[in-house]
């Protein structure tokens, strides 16, 4: 704990709120907390003045009000002179590097970016400056480009309107990882005094280089790399209608549709403009249910054969598509992580890149399926941890390798088809797709069609991914303890495994009670990215040490370790079973939620029989494991 948090601790929550109203010079956010000091609410106060917004691998993201828990001015203010601090302590030539900053078009985003870009100028920093609203690709994308130190985006992509976000790109165009985010926290609790509130200037200041035409139009002639043959593009017949979800990227969409020489979508004019306040969809997100709702029935009045979305922010992107007999199927954000792995894998063929240079990644929450297509094609594929900050660096590190960094997705509807942005681009995505779902329209099929021939060639998998909302991080502990060593008394009803992992210098320290079965289906593998096991066979393991003594495993210090990373601040297992199904269940790290992941498989394509097996496992996963009734979830 720094000294500032050690002080904060000690504050009482009145004292918290005049260093407040002493520092902060934004008349709006000042007023919340003097009415809130005039009414006497403490309670409210402690919210939002006790605990700093937490600065992690993804930056910042929280509601926008006042407050020291919240995003305002004065908190990116001094998140800004934080990550100015650290960059230039950290990378190389950073001052004549620069930093990239963009934002999109939610409220605030715009002073956000500009007192962002004052820190940085105040620090010494070149600021290339995004001086439009845009979609977050465009910062990655610029900060590779122009080999610039770092970048931020202000967006908080498609959470509710009355949020924003502080997204950091390092000098390689990723997400940060650890550590480097606990190095740039600590330099924001250094910085914690807002020093320059004057946005006045910035953009004519010497220091700033305007970028939004030169990167966007660069971002643009990059994506013609990805383009087949634009005369059979023009040609198409396909209808197709698109949504930006009330974001920035409708006029994206439409130059990277132009780009590739493809016929203009047809626009849903009510959720065309940007609207900060998303007036007509509850949540700004295409994978809620009937945020597609209005884009469907616009391709029905029309007659078009796809309606595809972009997220606010357009770094994702979403597809339905209308089949013979007229209803929509909704891919899911595996499906087209499939259908986009296979036709990447032809293009990078038919450019002659030989498989064995073509390398691929997911997150652990994704589907399996990227891994058969790997193995059976001979091509590289690696599994990451969730988010893309994971994804985009291990693709970056196997390009060093030598590898072609061609494809990187996870569950959650974002996708990298292209190594000029280590991040998730809906805009190029949604190129690349419309192409091929051109292409197939031309020999009479759909993209389902396709779909139907990865699973006859790689097998059926089918997914069910959900949560539960927990909001008392007490007792979401007690139920992966539970899962982990089970309740204690060993006459739970559950079989359990009886590992035993012992300290370095051979004492027991702990004994793990997994449970055995899941559903009935005997568990093959286990991995606890919490504690730092990976264990495969483990129903072979238990059977050979059946009557053998106490214990079916003892594990030594360096055995049984995961090849990801571990973090013990997160809760993080996967359980495998015999019926080829997979499960992993995690907290998140930004909502009060117990998250699953689970997929069933089939290498025979016996849909019927996966189709079963989910619907146990799930059943398993609410009865036997979270036992939601017990827990009250």
């Amino acid at each position: 704990m720094s000294n500032q948090q050690q002080t904060t601790a000690k504050m009482s929550v009145l004292d918290l709120a005049k260093r407040w109203l002493a520092e902060d010079k934004d008349p709006h956010t000042r007023s919340q907390i003097e009415a809130l000091v005039a009414a006497n609410k403490t309670d409210d106060l402690e919210k939002l003045l006790r605990t700093p917004v937490e600065f992690g691998t993804s930056g910042m993201r929280a509601r926008m009000e006042a407050g020291y828990a919240r995003i305002n001015q004065l908190t990116v203010i001094t998140a800004s002179q934080g990550t100015a601090a650290y960059v230039e302590r950290s990378v190389p030539d950073a001052l004549t590097r620069g930093v990239v900053v963009g934002y999109d078009h939610r409220h605030g985003s715009r002073i956000f970016a500009l007192s962002t870009a004052r820190a940085f100028l105040d620090r010494g920093f070149k600021v290339y400056l995004y001086t439009a609203v845009g979609p977050t690709p465009l910062v990655p994308f610029a900060v590779k480009r122009l080999g610039a130190a770092c970048g931020v985006m202000i967006t908080a992509s498609h959470n509710p309107k009355q949020d924003n976000g502080y997204k950091l790109y390092w000098e390689n165009g990723a997400q940060i990882r650890p550590p480097l985010d606990e190095g740039v926290s600590q330099c924001i609790r250094e910085n914690s005094v807002p020093v320059n509130w004057d946005t006045q200037g910035v953009e004519s200041d010497p220091g700033v280089t305007d970028v939004t035409e030169s990167m966007t139009k660069a971002y643009f002639d990059a994506a013609q790399g990805l383009v087949a043959d634009r005369g059979l593009n023009a040609a198409t017949s396909l209808r197709y209608v698109y949504t930006p979800m009330h974001g920035v990227g409708a006029p994206f969409a439409a130059r990277v549709l132009e780009i590739f020489g493809l016929p203009p979508y047809i626009p849903v004019q009510e959720q065309l403009q940007p609207d900060p306040d998303f007036s007509t969809v509850a949540f700004p997100n295409p994978e809620e249910k009937g945020a597609l709702d209005m884009a469907m029935a616009v391709a029905d009045r029309d007659n078009a054969q796809l309606v595809l979305a972009n997220d606010p922010d357009a770094d994702r992107f979403a597809v339905a598509e209308r089949q013979a007999d007229g209803s929509w199927l909704m891919f899911t954000g595996d499906q087209l992580g499939t259908i986009f792995a296979a036709a990447v894998l032809e293009a990078y063929r038919h450019n002659g890149i030989a498989d064995s240079k073509i390398a691929m990644a997911n997150s652990t929450a994704s589907s399996r399926m990227l891994g058969v297509l790997a193995r059976k094609e001979g091509i590289h594929c690696a599994e990451t941890l969730t988010g893309f900050k994971w994804i985009a660096n291990e693709l970056e590190s196997l390009s060093k390798q030598g590898y072609h960094a061609a494809f990187g997705y996870e569950e959650a509807i974002g996708y990298m088809v292209s190594d000029k942005v280590l991040d998730k681009d809906g805009v190029t995505a949604l190129g690349f797709f419309v192409q091929l779902a051109s292409r197939l329209h031309a020999q009479q099929q759909r993209i389902s069609d396709y779909l139907e021939t990865q699973y006859a060639r790689y097998g059926y998998f089918e997914s069910a991914n959900n949560y539960f909302i927990s909001p008392d991080p007490r007792k979401t502990g007690e139920i992966f303890s539970r899962i982990r060593y089970g309740d204690g008394s060993n006459n739970d009803g559950i079989s359990r495994t009886s590992f035993v992992r012992t300290s370095a210098q051979g004492g027991a320290t702990e004994v793990l009670r997994y449970p055995l079965t899941i559903g009935g289906f005997p568990v093959s593998y286990i991995r606890d990215l919490t504690i730092g096991v990976e264990i495969p066979d483990v129903d072979k393991i238990c059977a050979a040490s059946s009557g053998s003594g106490d214990h079916q495993l003892v594990i030594a210090k360096g055995q049984y370790e995961p090849t990801l990373p571990v973090s013990s601040s997160s809760q993080m297992i996967t359980f495998e079973t015999r019926n080829g199904s997979r499960l992993t269940l995690r907290t998140s790290g930004t909502e009060p939620k117990l998250k699953y992941y689970l997929e069933a498989s089939n290498s025979e394509n016996d849909r019927a029989l996966a189709a079963r097996d989910l619907e146990t496992m799930t059943r398993a996963i609410a009865d036997e494991l979270v036992q939601a009734s017990k827990s009250g979830l």
